[in-house]
């Protein structure tokens, strides 16, 4: 009876919130690029930017504080591109996130999904998934990627998004999220 009792907790464990992100996949391939700052290195940037005088620095803390995560997946390969896809569809239908905006420009497609956070303003989840970007030189080393995928979960204040794209080397267009 004991042992049916540690299976069946450890077979719950996975649905207390320890199980991994569905994206987590991408960190390991070699077709993709990610940057994956964790809550540990948030919070040692927040301590670090408390002792500055620096008021840029501060607001940036402030809003960085409120972060449990940031995740962002980047790739030149048509095949892991499509793959991504298909997860983030797969996600959305099982997450609640909803759309907050789309944005198309030529062949680009920038699309934002938030989760409902405590307050108005405030999302527990920002989702942006950018595709068609066969064509976009990025960087000074001519990389073309076809898709960027990045999520940032914590309390994330909308209408402060900017500080943190601009201090986090983000996509810009996150800024548009808040407005």
């Amino acid at each position: 009876m004991k042992k049916l009792v540690v299976v069946f907790l450890v077979a719950l464990l996975p649905a207390c919130g320890f199980s991994q992100s569905i994206f987590d996949k991408y960190e390991d391939m070699d077709q993709v690029g990610s940057i994956i700052i964790n809550k540990g290195l948030i919070e040692l940037a927040s301590s670090l930017g408390a002792m500055s005088d620096d008021a840029e620095a501060k607001e940036f803390m402030e809003v960085a504080s409120g972060l449990n995560g940031v995740k962002v997946f980047m790739t030149e390969d048509s095949k892991v591109s499509a793959d991504m896809a298909n997860t983030v569809k797969k996600y959305l239908k099982s997450s609640k996130l909803e759309e907050l905006m789309r944005v198309k420009d030529k062949d680009v497609n920038v699309k934002f999904y938030v989760r409902e956070g405590r307050k108005k303003d405030h999302v527990t989840e920002l989702l942006m998934f950018v595709s068609g970007l066969e064509n976009t030189e990025i960087g000074h080393h001519g990389r073309k990627l076809e898709t960027v995928l990045v999520s940032l979960t914590g309390d994330i204040d909308l209408n402060k998004i900017g500080t943190l794209t601009n201090k986090m080397n983000l996509p810009k267009e996150l800024n548009e999220a808040g407005k």
